[in-house]
């Protein structure tokens, strides 16, 4: 089935919790799921233009998920589920030089408590990766989190713990810019410092950051490329 012919163009009415929506389409008011938890302020204004796709399953209170938003003339995804898919399909086809030798690419391995998004090994060596989504810019910086996130924090310790401890040889946090107008990367000091501080100590301690820029074609992220990555920009003003 030709994904294209599912997604609808709507406007948004309000946002009644982080993972519902409501939408004005075809005369109609429709609640529809919205498939990531961060607050999206910026976005999830009463009369933007958002694209909602009819659910995968029918048997849902939603009959719709939204996927994404215009938002100052750029298309935006907004489900937190795509950038996995985008990095397991940029690891499988060898897409970035600095994952290149990687072979075996597996998805949610377990490691101590937990799960990370990706164990990557060549048979020398292994790497452990965690994925991150990111919707948030402003004024070109890419900014992560928008909501604080404990777990997120943890993530980046663990990361650090697997390299410590050596359960792998290499470990690497992706955050994943689901919009094309990224020029630089930073950590969102201002609204979870813990983050920040994790973050700038796992990288201190041999954690690999990368920020990626994508645009949404056919409701795929397709690469755009990397974007500089600044650690203290917001650090350093607080």
């Amino acid at each position: 089935m030709n994904r294209k012919k599912e997604v609808h163009v709507c406007s948004l009415v309000d946002r009644p919790n982080r993972f519902l929506g409501r939408v004005e389409f075809e005369g109609n008011i429709h609640e529809v799921f919205i498939p990531n938890p961060g607050r999206m302020h910026e976005l999830m204004i009463p009369g933007k233009e958002v694209y909602i796709r009819d659910a995968a399953s029918k048997n849902r209170k939603t009959a719709y998920d939204m996927i994404g938003v215009k938002h100052a003339g750029v298309l935006i995804s907004i489900d937190s589920l795509l950038p996995n898919r985008f990095m397991k399909r940029i690891f499988t086809e060898n897409v970035l030089k600095e994952f290149r030798e990687f072979t075996e690419v597996k998805p949610e391995p377990r490691v101590y408590e937990g799960r990370f998004d990706f164990k990557l090994n060549n048979g020398k060596e292994i790497a452990y990766v965690e994925v991150k989504s990111c919707t948030l810019i402003e004024d070109g910086r890419a900014i992560f989190p928008d909501a604080p996130t404990s777990r997120g924090a943890r993530h980046v310790n663990s990361l650090a713990r697997v390299l410590r401890e050596g359960l792998a040889q290499r470990a690497a946090i992706v955050f994943v810019i689901q919009r094309p107008d990224a020029i630089v990367f930073s950590p969102n000091d201002r609204t979870d410092p813990l983050f920040g501080e994790c973050l700038r100590r796992s990288a201190a301690s041999g954690v690999e950051v990368y920020a990626l820029s994508t645009e949404v074609l056919d409701w795929n992220l397709h690469l755009i490329g990397p974007v500089p990555i600044e650690l203290n920009h917001f650090s350093e003003s607080l």
